[in-house]
């Protein structure tokens, strides 16, 4: 049985590279997406964090939470003594312009980014994000007295905590399996403490587009999503949020270097659709053809253009509504924007993503 049929609604949390496509695909989400999704927000490597804010600031709806995860900056120039770590530099320029922002941690976070998680968590009043890997059970991470230790140091109760529990890349039925076992283990240690909320995690999408034919379309079956059903049938005692990585991979990406070859990387029931074509139009003129096959595909939904603003973007490409077909950021933007919406419908008419 789905939690939603026993009346446990389920909240979606995207965690999103914080870059402009994904911000924009925030912007532009529809009032009823917005009420349904909790987004984490990940500072990326080749970011400023002054960049972020301004993406953060402009594009975040209103009334909205923002958990913010900093930890790909440590160990950059980001954190300098002198101006405060990012988190906190994160959370004071969030504050000055009024939006508010939950601060991500993890047990194995230095002390020094505890002081700044505490500050921050302070400042804005939102709690906290515990973000637990679902293999720290195995390195002894989650028994009770680490758990105690962290929020004695962040002098808060687990009441003011949501607990995500990540289980990283699952890519294959093999790794699924035992992905599901390591997050199940995980809540047996945690579940018992009272927090928030509870979510789990996981990202199937491949780390880049290099293998995939052109021309047409090739599925890719999301595992995640299978994961959270196969945990959430396991465990059956409190409501668990889901949580993917939208339409990228888990791991960060490298500093990106040229133009991507015309792609859409498009949500349908337990798959997503995965378009790649080759340049051979001036421009990205090839990405007009690509949207048109996919308006002409089965993958089209019924719904067409009123799906989500990306969907409504895509059908202008395929009639040539448009000047100029985008480039990497706007196709990644329009194919998060369709991923929200297909994920949250998904949870509400089924209870499962």
């Amino acid at each position: 049985m789905c939690l939603a049929s026993r009346g446990w609604p389920v909240t979606y949390v995207p965690i999103l590279k914080g870059k402009k496509g994904e911000f924009l695909a925030l912007k532009h989400a529809s009032a009823e997406v917005q009420s349904q999704i909790r987004p984490v927000m990940e500072i990326v490597p080749d970011s400023e964090v002054a960049t972020f804010c301004t993406h953060a600031v402009d594009s975040t709806p209103d009334g909205m939470v923002l958990s913010v995860d900093c930890s790909a900056l440590s160990g950059t120039n980001a954190s300098r003594v002198d101006i405060g770590g990012p988190m906190m530099r994160v959370g004071e320029s969030l504050g000055q312009r009024q939006v508010a922002m939950c601060p991500v941690f993890r047990i194995t976070d230095t002390q020094k980014m505890l002081t700044e998680v505490s500050a921050v968590m302070n400042l804005h009043e939102q709690g906290g994000c515990l973000r637990a890997s679902s293999l720290d059970v195995s390195r002894g991470l989650l028994e009770g007295e680490h758990i105690r230790n962290l929020l004695r140091v962040l002098r808060v109760d687990p009441e003011e905590i949501d607990l995500l529990i990540d289980a990283g890349p699952v890519q294959s039925e093999d790794s699924r399996h035992v992905r599901v076992g390591e997050v199940t283990e995980s809540l047996e240690r945690l579940a018992p403490w009272p927090w928030r909320r509870i979510c789990v995690a996981a990202g199937a999408f491949p780390f880049n587009l290099s293998g995939f034919p052109r021309g047409r379309a090739t599925p890719v079956k999301r595992e995640d999503a299978l994961l959270w059903a196969d945990v959430t049938d396991k465990w059956q005692t409190r409501r668990l949020d889901f949580a993917d990585f939208g339409v990228t991979h888990p791991r960060m990406p490298a500093q990106s270097r040229g133009a991507p070859h015309p792609n859409m990387r498009y949500t349908s029931d337990i798959n997503w659709q995965v378009f790649v074509y080759a340049k051979r139009r001036r421009g990205n003129d090839d990405f007009f053809v690509l949207s048109r096959d996919l308006v002409d595909s089965p993958y089209w939904p019924s719904s067409g253009a009123r799906t989500s603003w990306g969907d409504a973007r895509l059908l202008e490409c395929a009639e040539r509504e448009r000047p100029r077909a985008g480039g990497g950021t706007e196709w990644r933007a329009w194919a998060t924007s369709h991923h929200l919406a297909a994920v949250t419908s998904r949870l509400t008419i089924l209870g499962r993503p």
